[in-house]
């Protein structure tokens, strides 16, 4: 069964040249292999401010990228979102990025009198890739992995995406080989569409 991918590469650098960027660019070659469609959405080429209010979040003007994000986010079937570990979480333009595109009205529904919110991305997956420079036992044993599971549980559980399954590669500036064992990882992911 084919899913449609959208990997959304969160490094806030657009110069498209680390190792999460290679990483994108494997998923999306075994996916290719796998008869899947994909897209890549790179957050650094978009434009769009930082949200400051709660009136924004819940009704503020969406930027035309943020507006072309949510197309693609409706598309997909399964979601990859790459990016490095910086200061003990994603990086700033991510959570950014996912602030203006994941609002009510369009992954969630607007609060209702129980103050709950809808969930409107049901029936979506999605694969979090998260790179780092230290042993990724350390960071899920020692730091209990706390912004992975804050990202699972606060903003994709919270939209209604599940299953959600996790990549964690630490020592990415450690050998060649290990760098390459996961890239063909990814290949062999893509593939079968995880």
């Amino acid at each position: 069964m084919t899913s449609h991918i959208l990997i959304i590469q969160g490094h806030p650098d657009a110069a498209g040249n680390h190792y999460g960027h290679a990483l994108a660019q494997a998923y999306r070659e075994g996916a290719l292999e796998g008869g899947h469609p994909v897209e890549i959405l790179t957050v650094a080429e978009l434009d769009f401010p930082i949200l400051r209010t709660q009136a924004e979040w819940n009704r503020g003007e969406l930027t035309p990228d943020i507006q072309k994000a949510q197309a693609a986010i409706t598309r997909a079937d399964h979601l990859v979102l790459i990016y490095p570990l910086w200061l003990g979480s994603m990086p700033a333009l991510l959570k950014g990025f996912l602030e203006q595109t994941l609002r009510p009205g369009f992954a969630v529904g607007h609060q209702d009198k129980s103050g709950l919110y809808a969930k409107q991305l049901k029936g979506k997956s999605a694969r979090i890739v998260v790179t780092m420079g230290m042993p990724a036992f350390i960071y899920r044993w020692f730091f209990r992995a706390h912004s992975l599971k804050s990202l699972e549980r606060n903003i994709l559980k919270f939209c209604g995406i599940r299953p959600i399954r996790e990549s964690l590669i630490g020592m990415v500036e450690g050998s060649a080989a290990h760098r390459e064992k996961w890239l063909a990882k990814m290949r062999k992911l893509g593939r079968s569409g995880l």
